[in-house]
């Protein structure tokens, strides 16, 4: 599916209008203007340039990516008795994906000794243990988007140690300088999609993700197991005036959820019990952002915040508090951007809350 739309907040007049831009058009850095710092005393440090709390490095920069992409070229592949779409992956170096796309193969996949696949030629990289997918299209210099497309990835979206992913035809391998110079630059371009696909670290055969813990005493670098099930019932994040509604906002500006009005320090609170996908500041654009993960597709994003009081892995309970409202990311005055997305697609939150 790839990126939907990038969020920026415009000031006009008094009035904010949070939204979304096409993924063509990047936001531009811009610095925290000091003048709406909080001081200390105020719930703590924190506010429109800085974020207190949240995870100190995110999943994807965790464990280096060795770019060992190989050239396949296309051949056929006759299926012999015993054969797996895996096993025929690892013998001809494509990836078990592309193959099964190649060859409108469905799942589960079942293969006739004496068929004949197609294996699709392309430049394929074989994941091991503890990649990403945001860390392994960094390596590459690619859109992550770009690489769940073409191999069709699924949710959970976590990766396997051994598999292969192919790569866009673009994708060059780019030295330990020119990544760390991509990731910086990425900050800028990430979005809420590419962190629900490719920030969870890849995991053996036959290993499951880790349960959540309610306060887990050290970050979670592992691939995390998304809630079984979710009732359906959301509550509001925060009380507030509603200062930019969901979906089209001016020409050429989406906005992907709902923005609230709120003072500096009002407390944030979970939308409904989940498990904590993500929480940090590494997407400019929104500052101190939260994921949640609900379970049955749902997930939660809560941009902006100064504080960030939970991380990644936290099992948290609907209406427990989550962070502290601020100004930080893309925005010039204390408010908290909210979205609702249902199969990583976003919805209107407002069809979703109770009304007020």
């Amino acid at each position: 599916m790839g990126k939907i739309h990038h969020y920026i907040g415009a000031l006009t007049g008094a009035l904010f209008l949070s939204a979304c831009i096409p993924a063509t058009t990047a936001p531009a850095p811009r610095a925290p203007s000091v003048a709406h710092k909080a001081p200390a005393s105020d719930f703590e440090r924190g506010s429109l340039g800085e974020v207190v709390g949240g995870d100190a490095r995110p999943t994807w920069t965790l464990q280096p990516v060795a770019a060992n992409a190989r050239d396949i070229a296309a051949s056929t592949y006759i299926v012999r008795p015993g054969d797996t779409l895996r096993a025929i992956g690892a013998m001809t170096g494509a990836g078990s994906e592309a193959i099964a796309m190649e060859n409108d193969l469905a799942p589960p996949y079942t293969l006739r000794p004496g068929q004949q696949l197609r294996i699709p030629a392309g430049r394929y990289h074989r994941v091991a243990a503890g990649e990403t997918g945001i860390g392994i299209a960094h390596a590459y210099g690619v859109d992550w988007g770009e690489v769940v497309t073409i191999n069709a990835l699924a949710d959970p979206y976590i990766l396997r140690v051994g598999q292969r992913l192919r790569l866009p035809a673009s994708a060059r391998p780019l030295t330990p300088e020119q990544v760390d110079v991509a990731a910086r630059a990425a900050a800028f371009r990430l979005d809420i999609d590419d962190i629900m696909t490719g920030s969870q670290p890849a995991l053996a055969a036959r290993t499951r993700p880790a349960a959540a813990s309610a306060a887990p005493r050290a970050p979670v670098t592992t691939a995390i197991a998304s809630p079984a099930a979710f009732s359906g019932r959301f509550q509001w994040p925060l009380q507030g005036k509603l200062i930019a509604g969901f979906g089209p906002l001016a020409p050429g500006k989406v906005n992907d959820g709902i923005n609230i009005a709120a003072a500096r320090g009002t407390p944030i609170h979970a939308a409904a019990a989940g498990v904590v996908a993500y929480a940090g500041d590494q997407i400019a654009v929104y500052g101190g952002l939260i994921l949640i993960d609900h379970g049955g597709g749902w997930m939660s994003a809560y941009g902006h915040a100064a504080k960030i009081n939970v991380q990644r892995g936290q099992a948290v309970t609907a209406g427990e508090v989550i962070g502290l409202a601020g100004a930080t990311g893309q925005v010039q005055s204390p408010q908290l951007h909210f979205q609702l997305r249902k199969n990583r697609i976003p919805v209107d939150p407002m069809k979703q809350l109770p009304p007020r």
